[in-house]
């Protein structure tokens, strides 16, 4: 089984602030996160002028900007990805951003960014789904506010311009998701219908939907991150501090290993208990040599070095070989 790839999601939560966006970098690195990643978007081709806010942005930003204000102060310039690629490459971690128009998508292309995010409001972009597509790269497909339906047409385009390798993330769009909503069991329904991987982009407050999903099988976990959930902007009330994003790091790796590998079997650690916790057949009394072995004179008692209780109507009915003392183990053969 390969290892739960775990997105460290900055998004805008830089602020525009590119020392900032670095020093995210660094954290989501020392978190033990697999990737940091950044959305990118020339915000005059994602909105109109006319574009309402969502109303999770109308609460954490200034009423009166507009989204596409907004989108333009909070955005990086085109020039900073590189640099942020560096950075990551520089620590140890991979760099991903998601793009939201098609400049956006060649940008990071050009720059040799490895997986696309294709990001739940674009799922129905066609000409965005066609220009993913013919990458051919490795994509990341959020399925937020999408039915059955969409889902499919998406992957076919995909696919028709020559993507194979897709998996899917279960996503609810809303920030915070409240957790009647996130239907995690909607990663099988995902995971049955497509026969493709399925992960889980998580917008619920804390950590736990994120690490059920772990639970569920998810391939790929994505969680928002912030250095200060009391900043103004778009997304930071929905995310995790960076001491949560160790947490939830660590805890995703050992339910991970706690999965396992589906086998049954005696686990090296428990061996040494097997004598320790299981029974043997032991005189519960003194018994002579000669004497028979019946129901009054033995029981099964720990440790477990000795005749199984398994044996226990072979034992019944023979004769003791030699003398047993109270609560010595029995020897038949």
């Amino acid at each position: 089984m390969k290892p739960i790839v775990i997105i460290a999601e900055i998004g805008l939560n830089h602020n525009g602030d590119f020392d900032r966006a670095k020093k995210m970098v660094s954290v989501a690195h020392l978190a033990g996160a697999d990737v940091a990643k950044f959305q990118t978007a020339k915000a005059e081709l994602v909105m109109s002028q006319y574009a309402p806010k969502a109303e999770y942005q109308l609460f954490n930003t200034d009423r009166q900007e507009s989204q596409l204000e907004m989108c333009r102060r909070l955005h990086l310039p085109f020039g900073a990805y590189s640099e942020l690629k560096g950075y990551c490459e520089q620590l140890g971690i991979e760099f991903m951003s998601t793009p939201f128009d098609i400049p956006s998508i060649r940008l990071l292309d050009e720059l040799g960014q490895r997986v696309m995010k294709v990001p739940s409001g674009e799922i129905t972009n066609l000409p965005y789904l066609i220009e993913i597509g013919k990458l051919g790269k490795p994509v990341l497909l959020s399925t937020g506010m999408s039915e059955l339906e969409e889902i499919e047409a998406a992957v076919t385009v995909l696919r028709k311009h020559g993507t194979s390798d897709i998996t899917l993330l279960h996503c609810n769009t809303q920030y915070p998701t409240p957790f009647h909503d996130a239907n995690l069991r909607a990663m099988e329904t995902l995971r049955n219908e497509f026969g493709l991987p399925v992960g889980y982009s998580d917008h619920t407050p804390g950590i736990e939907a994120a690490l059920a999903a772990a639970a569920l099988g998810a391939v790929v976990i994505e969680k928002h991150f912030t250095l200060d959930r009391s900043m103004e902007g778009p997304d930071h009330k929905a995310s995790i501090e960076p001491d949560e994003l160790s947490v939830m790091v660590r805890s995703i790796r050992n339910i991970e290993a706690a999965l396992g590998d589906g086998r049954k079997h005696v686990t090296p650690s428990e061996r040494e208990n097997i004598e320790v916790a299981r029974k043997s057949i032991v005189a519960s009394r003194d018994i002579r040599a000669g004497e028979v072995f019946t129901e009054e004179n033995i029981a099964a008692k720990r440790p477990g070095s000795g005749v199984s209780p398994m044996r226990w109507f072979e034992v019944l009915g023979t004769k003791a070989k030699r003398d047993f003392s109270f609560d010595e183990m029995i020897e038949i053969d």
